[in-house]
């Protein structure tokens, strides 16, 4: 199964068996990241934070940098060492700095899984060790790394091709090999087990276009990095992402009846991105759609009609148009005293 996503504008490129449940192996990872990322920015831990090896983190079996109970480590080398070398017995070691014990935390990843709407994921493990009942889907690990970038800092390990710790003692290399040899790459996370497959999460920046690639089963590590190379080019070559904020344009105000001011000016709410085929951005036409008045009280960021985009005559996004300042209604002391004036 497979799908390509672009981040951005959460636009699902193309698809194929992105729902079918299947192991999930290490990319299991990216929700123990997106956690630790969240427990960061909320302050409930830091990077700065030293963490103890528990018997259970060290016991972890697959790839691992062999934590011994009772080792400290920086959080920030063992966030290293669980995004370059998926290091099983680093994420558990994560997972219980963050929740206490790896089973209190996978109750936060599945809460967070639904809060996310991944409505094809039930994890019992942070690490992604093959355990019955541990499955995700193609279209639910795009999800989940949509939401991941958007903690930039976490590119700062994910771009990581090779290093070391415990003072050169511990070698890295990064299991994505596309870090090394993707243009724009940026992460995210390899999975590999015997249940599972070889799987593959690929992250990649180009030109203001974030692609998220997701390939699962594949029979070879050369399959899964083949695959997902194949749907990054597929998404760069034919795809464009167009923001609309980059629009001249001119608002006329709005007349309003009955209001201490005769009229409103207007501004653009929100303009998210979107994607297009390439070569529709230049063939983007607008429309303004604003009423001939509106009746007083205006409250600022009153919605007052809708800017629509449109290629040729599909509408292809539409947004906001909202009142720049409040305007009060006219009473018969404001008529007053603005007859004295």
């Amino acid at each position: 199964s497979y799908i390509l996503l672009e981040s951005n504008t959460g636009t699902v490129i193309t698809e194929k068996d992105a729902d079918v449940q299947m192991p999930p192996a290490s990319i299991t990872k990216i929700m123990t990241l997106l956690l630790v990322m969240e427990a960061v920015d909320s302050g409930k831990i830091s990077m700065e934070d030293t963490i103890t090896v528990s018997e259970h983190a060290s016991s972890m079996g697959g790839s691992q940098i062999w934590l011994k109970e009772g080792e400290q480590m920086a959080l920030t080398d063992i966030l290293k060492a669980a995004v370059v070398s998926s290091a099983n017995d680093a994420s558990v070691a994560l997972a219980e700095h963050v929740a206490g014990s790896e089973e209190s935390f996978v109750n936060m990843m599945n809460e967070r899984a639904a809060q996310l709407g991944m409505k094809n994921t039930v994890f019992h493990n942070a690490s992604g060790l093959d355990t019955e009942g541990h499955v995700s889907s193609a279209r639910d690990i795009a999800i989940m790394a949509q939401e991941l970038l958007k903690h930039p800092r976490i590119l700062d390990y994910t771009t990581i091709w090779m290093d070391t710790l415990r003072g050169g003692a511990t070698e890295l290399v990064n299991t994505n090999k596309l870090i090394r040899f993707y243009e724009g790459a940026t992460g995210l996370k390899t999975g590999t087990t015997e249940d599972a497959g070889y799987c593959l999460c690929a992250t990649a920046q180009r030109d203001g276009q974030s692609l998220v690639a997701v390939v699962m089963g594949c029979t070879t590590t050369a399959d899964r990095f083949s695959a997902a190379r194949k749907l990054l080019d597929f998404g760069f070559a034919n795809y464009t992402v167009f923001d609309p904020s980059s629009l001249e344009l001119v608002l006329e105000p709005v007349p309003v009846k009955h209001g201490t001011t005769g009229q409103v000016e207007c501004e653009m709410g929100s303009m998210q991105p979107i994607l297009l085929q390439k070569g529709q951005e230049k063939e983007v036409t607008t429309r303004i759609n604003l009423p001939e008045d509106v009746m007083a009280p205006v409250e600022q960021g009153q919605s007052l009609g809708s800017l629509e985009l449109l290629h040729g005559e599909e509408k292809i996004g539409e947004y906001p148009i909202l009142a720049k300042n409040g305007i009060e209604k006219m009473t018969f002391s404001h008529a007053f005293f603005k007859l004295l004036g």
